[in-house]
């Protein structure tokens, strides 16, 4: 279990350990990054290093864990919500953009797991049942009118958080203010999705 209270040298405790971690497997690739490679990134030992983390793969869970718990904690308040499926839907899309904003090198290394470890593994079966929330939603909101009933819900899903996901190529903090990128992304994904 994670210990976030392990402490190392000074300035340098778990959440650093992290950051740094994060970066690397998004430059170099997380099977081509080495707890050696992030140890020196620090400036501290390997043997420092792991009196925070047990390795990668603890590196890893933890990355997609700042990632996926706040896109759950999104999916969580919209399917809890009494509001009509289509503004749930809308409140969930804008949510995860401002969650990618907040926590972009989480999110950005979340979209590039693969599955080819026991922790990939797991992300992506987090995942997908992100993408089935969504889907759902998307379903409900046809049922309700809210939605266009010409398309599949999946396909409005994927194509969605497609465009979502897509920020982690261009965005950047200085590239805007989160706010204004949700509404324009909600706005464009509505737009289209709209019953006419």
């Amino acid at each position: 279990m994670e210990n976030s209270r392990r402490r190392g040298r000074p300035g340098h405790d778990q959440g650093a350990v992290l950051t740094a971690a994060v970066r690397l497997f998004n430059t170099h690739g997380y099977d081509a990054t080495s707890m050696f490679d992030i140890a020196e990134s620090l400036g501290i030992t390997k043997s420092t290093l792991y009196h925070h983390v047990s390795g990668k793969e603890q590196l890893l869970t933890m990355a997609v864990d700042r990632a996926l718990g706040a896109l759950e904690e999104a999916a969580r308040e919209a399917i809890g919500s009494e509001a009509p499926a289509v503004v749930r839907l809308r409140n969930l899309i804008r949510a995860s953009v401002l969650v990618l904003a907040d926590r972009l090198e989480f999110v950005t290394l979340l979209l590039r797991v693969h599955g080819n470890t026991v922790a990939e593994q797991h992300a992506v079966a987090r995942r997908r049942a992100f993408d089935r929330i969504v889907t759902d939603l998307v379903r409900q909101a046809q049922a309700e009118g809210g939605v266009r009933a010409d398309v599949d819900p999946a396909t409005a899903a994927r194509l969605i958080f497609g465009m979502v996901n897509s920020l982690i190529e261009w965005y950047r903090p200085d590239k805007g203010a989160p706010d204004s990128i949700a509404d324009t992304v909600t706005a464009l994904a509505f737009d289209g999705l709209r019953s006419h």
